[in-house]
């Protein structure tokens, strides 16, 4: 990389640091009422990556370098509607990859600011290791209990209502048949995650069976409200299967920025396994209209 390019990623990295800086401040402002730590940390990342901007700011003095009012709004929604973990994970998404990005920087940086630099990377890499000790709002250690609800609500209920379809000439009795199924559904898993959470779960294995249930029925009523709205049969399957893919986009998403994993292989998987579930169940009770000609 040449020193123009130094100036260009300098540039770069400037308005990212300040940028997150007051993110960062405006989330420790928010967040001192309710957990002060929470509170006191943020404000410490806040000072501290406005002294990474301050460091790049100089190799780029002619560059102007404005703060993104978006990024910092978006970043306040995130935190009021999915909570501060989620916030400042997703801010810290790409952080491997300025890691990266600054080891590269490192022979271009004159001698007597190495040490700056190499100072600047630890600090990086330290939000990793903060981040897993201290942003652990108490649903996310249940997180796995909670996508657990709601995978498994979103391919039963949907397969259930798919099944509906080829019995009921009913819209509203296809819809109650998922939230009946649901809300049984929803007492069977959270047993189950109870059971399993005492099974070496560090968490509370009762709030895991919580999590659980509720996500699970929660995800019932959703998947059902269409078919309480239309009496077009195949208009309420449509729209329930559109609800199902925006809950199976977010949970992936939401799992993907908590724990760093990627977002397409969870989303295509669930996605999949909930599509041929409806389909089967479809043609299942298709063939039982057909054979039987029992309909309701």
């Amino acid at each position: 990389m040449s020193e123009k390019g130094l100036i260009e990623v300098a540039s770069q990295s400037a308005q990212d640091e300040l940028v997150d800086s007051v993110v960062y401040r405006n989330l420790s402002q928010l967040s001192l009422d309710k957990n002060r730590k929470f509170g006191k940390t943020l404000s410490r990342l806040a000072e501290m990556e406005y002294r990474h901007y301050e460091f790049w700011r100089k190799y780029c003095p002619d560059r102007k370098v404005t703060v993104s009012n978006l990024k910092v709004y978006l970043i306040i929604f995130l935190r009021a509607i999915l909570g501060v973990t989620f916030a400042v994970r997703y801010l810290e998404r790409n952080e491997m990859k300025v890691i990266k990005k600054y080891r590269e920087l490192f022979h271009l940086v004159p001698v007597e600011d190495q040490e700056k630099l190499r100072k600047i990377i630890a600090d990086e890499e330290e939000h990793e290791r903060e981040f897993s000790e201290q942003f652990e709002e108490p649903h996310i250690k249940h997180i796995s209990f909670i996508v657990l609800g709601l995978a498994d609500a979103l391919v039963e209920i949907a397969g259930i209502h798919a099944g509906s379809l080829g019995i009921y000439n009913s819209t509203e009795l296809a819809g109650l048949a998922g939230v009946v199924a649901g809300a049984a559904a929803s007492i069977a898993m959270a047993s189950a995650a109870y059971a399993q959470a005492k099974t070496g779960f560090r968490g509370s294995a009762s709030m895991s069976a919580v999590y659980t249930g509720i996500s699970y029925f929660a995800t019932a009523i959703v998947l059902a409200t269409p078919y309480f709205v239309t009496e077009i049969m195949l208009d309420a399957l449509l729209a329930s299967l559109v609800l199902a893919v925006l809950l199976v986009a977010f949970i992936s998403f939401y799992g993907a920025v908590i724990s760093g994993a990627g977002f397409r292989k969870d989303f295509v998987e669930i996605t999949t396994i909930m599509m041929g579930a409806t389909a089967a169940l479809y043609m299942l009770g298709t063939a039982i209209r057909y054979f039987t000609g029992i309909t309701i």
